[in-house]
């Protein structure tokens, strides 16, 4: 929702992955809110906590989803389905649909419906949530790796 929490953790965790990869030149990940209540502000400081507790390196600004960034995406990950009903009615048409999927579908590990908003909760539903969140970007990268390769 306003992009200090999950999103930018989830573009940290994938972003430190395709560095890992080498396949940086293949992709343009970001991250965005659906409300601007937060924006121009960096990551939570507690989420950061985390990140940082885990060897990623934390930056980036917190900014509202803009029409465009629904036809230059390839994919658009959500967290739950408030996030996704916004995307929905931002894509008046339709048209990119098809793009908005998930973020926990792509889970190997952990079976969740949604990443949780720890923004109100404890220090152990941050690191739930990265947990959840390093799950999901691992698989995320597996299947976009599988894409890559095919012809």
């Amino acid at each position: 929702m306003g992009n200090i929490c999950r999103s930018p953790a989830a573009e940290i965790v994938f972003r430190h992955r395709v560095n890992e990869a080498g396949l940086q030149k293949n992709f343009v990940i970001d991250s965005a809110g659906t409300t601007n209540y937060q924006q121009g502000n960096p990551p939570d400081p507690r989420m950061a906590r985390v990140l940082q507790k885990r060897g990623y390196s934390v930056s980036g600004t917190a900014r509202k989803i803009q029409p465009q960034d629904l036809e230059d995406s390839q994919l658009i990950l959500v967290m739950d389905r408030e996030n996704r009903d916004d995307l929905l009615a931002l894509d008046g048409d339709g048209r990119n649909r098809h793009k908005i999927r998930y973020l926990t579908d792509f889970c190997r590990k952990f079976q969740a419906a949604h990443v949780p908003d720890p923004y109100c909760g404890s220090a152990q539903d941050f690191e739930n949530v990265a947990d959840l969140i390093e799950d999901a970007c691992a698989g995320l990268l597996e299947f976009l790796k599988k894409n890559l390769e095919s012809p």
